[in-house]
């Protein structure tokens, strides 16, 4: 059994990749072929209300015959899995400085069980926490030091998880926070960015977005927002007098209207006379505000990084023309996922553009464990 985030970083099987969200369930099971990776299976199901709370799962035995009856649907026999949780109040992720001269031993004693604490909202007993080791550099008074990734989540969630997948009778090989999944995805594209450059990856999903500013690959600030395709498709919907739902293909297909630059700002004038679209655009100009905010907090603790591309992820980033709409918006680069083109995959069947997006977590997890 998995012990909260153990392995967080490391470790390999030939498993497959789940994703629990509060909106469905993703597996993605991929295969190592000669110099590339073939997507052997892909399979998804919705998840009903009430399964999630919050972020948090809250019925694990209901999840978990979700689970079974898509592994049968689907003829996968496999019961080593990779999952992920989702970022949010619950979790945290910092890098911070440790002495240099510390062995194996001593780090790991000052960081899980020192230095952790004070990083963390909720109480250290409450955490599970794991950490990684990354490069040497030396600091204002010349000291030579470690930057040391610190993860954690509250044991409540992660105990949910390993509930789930022991019900459903798999092994749960690692735990690991989602924007890990999503930049492993990503990794090639995040190559093409010099080590003064960062990345801001916008993970928009059903019911909130995570928000991960990395540098070289490392997600050096990550924040979520209540905001995700659920309150979009929500504003929509009661625009458009048509009753609530869960599903969020209507909100895939739609496009966001692009004005000249003079009406930015003005999400009423961007809306023109449609009240759908100028409602749909009330709630993504307030994630562009809460991306702006993000990204200012970011600068101002005196990071010397300059953002150079915006990524959108998820769901929410089937939206047509949204990039264009964050690009004019935030005075930034923006870009959508193809999760499917960044891994080169070889697939069988063809994967809808409005699909990609949202499967750039599953397949990070799926890539996992075909590596």
């Amino acid at each position: 059994m998995v012990k909260g985030l153990t392995g967080l970083l490391s470790g390999k099987s030939k498993g497959i990749g789940v994703e629990l969200a509060p909106d469905r369930i993703n597996i993605a099971q991929l295969r190592k072929q000669g110099q590339g990776l073939k997507l052997l299976t892909l399979a998804s199901a919705p998840v009903p209300e009430n399964m999630f709370h919050e972020g948090q799962i809250v019925d694990p035995p209901g999840m978990a015959e979700l689970l079974q009856e898509l592994l049968a649907e689907h003829k996968i026999k496999t019961k080593q899995v990779s999952s992920a949780v989702m970022g949010g109040r619950d979790t945290v992720t910092r890098i911070i400085p440790v002495p240099a001269e510390l062995d194996d031993g001593e780090l790991r004693e000052m960081v899980l069980n020192q230095e952790a604490g004070l990083y963390l909202p909720f109480s250290r007993d409450e955490a599970d926490v794991d950490y990684q080791k990354l490069g040497l550099f030396v600091d204002e008074d010349g000291i030579e030091k470690f930057r040391v990734l610190l993860v954690a989540t509250k044991k409540d969630v992660t105990d949910a998880y390993i509930r789930t997948f022991e019900a459903a009778g798999l092994r749960l090989n690692v735990l690991e926070i989602t924007s890990f999944s999503l930049i492993r995805t990503i990794r090639e594209q995040l190559r093409q960015f010099s080590a003064q450059e960062a990345v801001a990856i916008v993970d928009i999903e059903f019911e909130s977005t995570e928000i991960s500013i990395a540098v070289d690959g490392v997600p050096e600030f990550t924040r979520a927002v209540p905001i995700g395709t659920y309150q979009i498709q929500s504003a929509l919907s009661r625009a458009m007098n048509l009753p609530p739902s869960r599903s969020t293909e209507l909100l895939q297909g739609m496009t966001i209207p692009i004005m000249p630059t003079d009406t930015i700002g003005s999400t009423a004038k961007m809306g023109g006379t449609n009240p759908g679209s100028a409602a749909m655009l009330r709630i993504i100009g307030e994630l562009a505000d809460e991306l702006r905010r993000s990204i200012d907090f970011y600068m101002n603790q005196g990071e010397n990084v300059e953002i150079a591309q915006l990524l959108l992820a998820g769901p929410g980033a089937a939206i047509g023309q949204l990039d264009e709409f964050f690009t004019q918006r935030l005075s930034l680069p923006c870009s959508q996922v193809d999760p499917i083109t960044s891994l080169g995959l070889e697939t069988t069947e063809e994967v809808a553009p409005t699909q990609r997006p949202g499967l750039s977590v599953v397949l990070g997890l799926g890539l996992r464990e075909a590596l």
